[in-house]
């Protein structure tokens, strides 16, 4: 569905979503670590833009149908800066009330994308793929020396994106469980309590200002080095606070997705061995086949919160100004008017135009490389062990619950 014209929409034609009905309590309860929620089939075959109400109590439009998700996605109507106006509707108990990259709308968002773009070019990405296979091989090579049963996120999944990001940032590898434990409580939609969200965004801002003090003493080669010069040199490019939450962004952003995705790519593969062995038997197809299981299983179910900037007709609702809209990513990437078999996967699916990395303006800006370290981290993993399989049966397998972003929390495998 395109744009619809900046003009207030016919009324008469237009509807309210289904006041007549309950609106439903969101986040829907996922039946399975892997399995497709299936309210979000149900809504985008009777009512694919319908009223939900988010953990803080407010209301919101989720959005589940392709072509209407990449039309909230791209229409700037649909706003994430409002998201920080005072008593704008909000996902969860805390607000996240911070000028970063993530929150802003062009052409703010615009001048200060443009500051980390290059670190992100095809080129400087492709860079750093002899790094990313060395710290893969060492991570397996360790995996080799001991015993099944073993958790592959703690061998494998976390550590791999935590130590590229932190080197790509400058940030120490040593911190990785501190930073960790608040970019989950930092991501969290019922998981925390609001006093646990609220001091995991003052624990990121104090030790990323605390980092950004050493690094304007002690400048080094990596990216944050390079945004405090920006910041210094001229503070109009980038100001404090911007410098202070994009590297918040960065740091979050960076792992918490990937650390996810690499573990649901493994279960995927494991519990559908006839795409497992045809991607053993044919490696080129590792990027076709992290495609498809980026579509099918990705690491979150919603994109970021939106807000109406002005009356907006969508899917034959009205959504007036003002209002809370939730894009379903994952909902639209099993759209089976965009995608033939939406529920199956097919690693020689022609083109594969999937929201994993969402879509527009807030498009992923580290895509680039969470595909490099997804393409090596699971093909050399199937690699070098060509007899790994889940040591629990997939139903067992724990998730987490109350976070924007999901996955495995545990995945123990043999060999």
């Amino acid at each position: 569905m395109t744009a619809q014209p900046e003009t207030a929409p016919d009324t008469a034609a237009a509807h309210s979503a289904h006041d007549d009905e309950d609106v439903r309590p969101y986040p829907f309860e996922r039946p399975s670590a892997m399995q497709a929620c299936p309210v979000y089939k149900e809504l985008r075959e009777t009512c694919p833009v319908s009223k939900v109400r988010m953990p803080s109590g407010d209301h919101a439009f989720l959005v589940t149908t392709y072509d209407e998700v990449r039309t909230v996605l791209s229409d700037q109507r649909f706003s994430r800066a409002a998201t920080l106006e005072d008593g704008a509707p909000r996902l969860a108990a805390a607000p996240q009330k911070f000028k970063s990259l993530l929150n802003m709308d062009p052409p703010e968002h615009t001048r200060v994308r443009k500051l980390v773009s290059r670190e992100f070019t095809a080129r400087r990405v492709a860079a750093l793929r002899p790094r990313i296979q060395e710290h893969t091989d060492a991570l397996l090579d360790a995996m080799a020396e001991q015993e099944g049963p073993l958790d592959l996120i703690p061998a494998l999944a976390f550590p791999l994106p935590v130590i590229v990001i932190c080197e790509l940032l400058g940030v120490p590898f040593d911190d990785r469980e501190k930073f960790a434990a608040w970019a989950s409580a930092f991501l969290a939609t019922t998981s925390r309590t609001k006093d646990e969200m609220l001091e995991a965004q003052i624990g990121l801002f104090t030790y990323l200002s605390e980092l950004v003090e050493a690094k304007r003493e002690n400048p080094g080669e990596d990216l944050l080095s390079a945004l405090v010069q920006i910041h210094d040199e001229d503070g109009d490019r980038l100001s404090h606070e911007e410098l202070i939450f994009l590297g918040i962004s960065l740091l979050v952003a960076g792992h918490e997705t990937t650390v996810n995705q690499i573990a649901n790519s493994v279960v995927a593969l494991l519990t559908h061995p006839e795409h497992l062995a045809a991607l053993r038997a044919e490696p080129e197809l590792i990027g076709n086949a992290m495609e498809e299981m980026l579509r099918a299983y990705p690491p979150g179910d919603e994109a970021l919160l939106r807000i109406a900037t002005e009356d907006v007709e969508l899917g034959g609702v009205l959504i007036p100004a003002g209002s809370a809209v939730l894009p379903g990513l994952a909902s639209a990437n099993r759209d089976a008017g965009q995608f033939s078999d939406p529920d199956g996967l097919d690693f020689h699916r022609p083109t594969n135009p999937h929201f994993a990395f969402s879509h527009g303006p807030h498009y992923c800006i580290g895509s680039g490389l969470a595909r490099l370290e997804l393409q090596i981290a699971i093909g050399t993993l199937i690699k070098r062990f060509p007899t790994l399989q889940l040591a629990v049966p997939a139903e067992e397998l724990p998730r987490p619950s109350g976070m924007l972003v999901h996955g495995i929390t545990a995945l123990p495998v043999t060999w």
